[in-house]
């Protein structure tokens, strides 16, 4: 585990999975296909437990303007700054089914601390890095 400071709020754009886990990649697929420079962008995947405890995934990209959510027909999320515990994946498309494990070692790996969200941070075809936000 590593610690990542996010200097800055990042505010991005996408929808909820209703389908998770099985619809991720389908999810993806529809939001790179909405955006004009499609994969020229980064892109992330936020979970996290809804009000009814259930999981929640949204399938984001970041926002470059603002306005885009609205003339994509998306929701506006935030992800917050601040630390993250974090890890990355390398070829993450060949370890899709390695990613849950990566998250539950990266919350052992808080020993007490408070965690957030959970958001993967899709950089390139290659690197994708796991992120569990620190909250004090």
């Amino acid at each position: 585990m590593e610690r990542y400071k996010l200097k800055n709020d990042i505010n991005v754009f996408g929808f909820e999975v209703k389908t998770f886990p099985e619809g991720i990649g389908e999810a993806f697929e529809s939001l790179v296909k909405k955006v004009p420079e499609g994969l020229g962008r980064d892109y992330y995947g936020i979970s996290f437990r809804g009000s009814d405890n259930r999981m929640v995934y949204l399938a984001t990209a970041i926002e470059k303007e603002h306005g885009e959510a609205e003339k994509y027909q998306c929701h506006r999320y935030t992800i917050e700054k601040g630390d993250y515990a974090t890890e990355t994946v390398w070829d993450w498309r060949k370890k899709t089914d390695k990613i849950k494990s990566v998250f539950e070692k990266l919350f052992e790996s808080t020993q007490g601390i408070s965690a957030g969200p959970c958001v993967e941070w899709y950089k390139d075809e290659k690197e994708m890095l796991c992120m569990v936000k620190l909250t004090q």
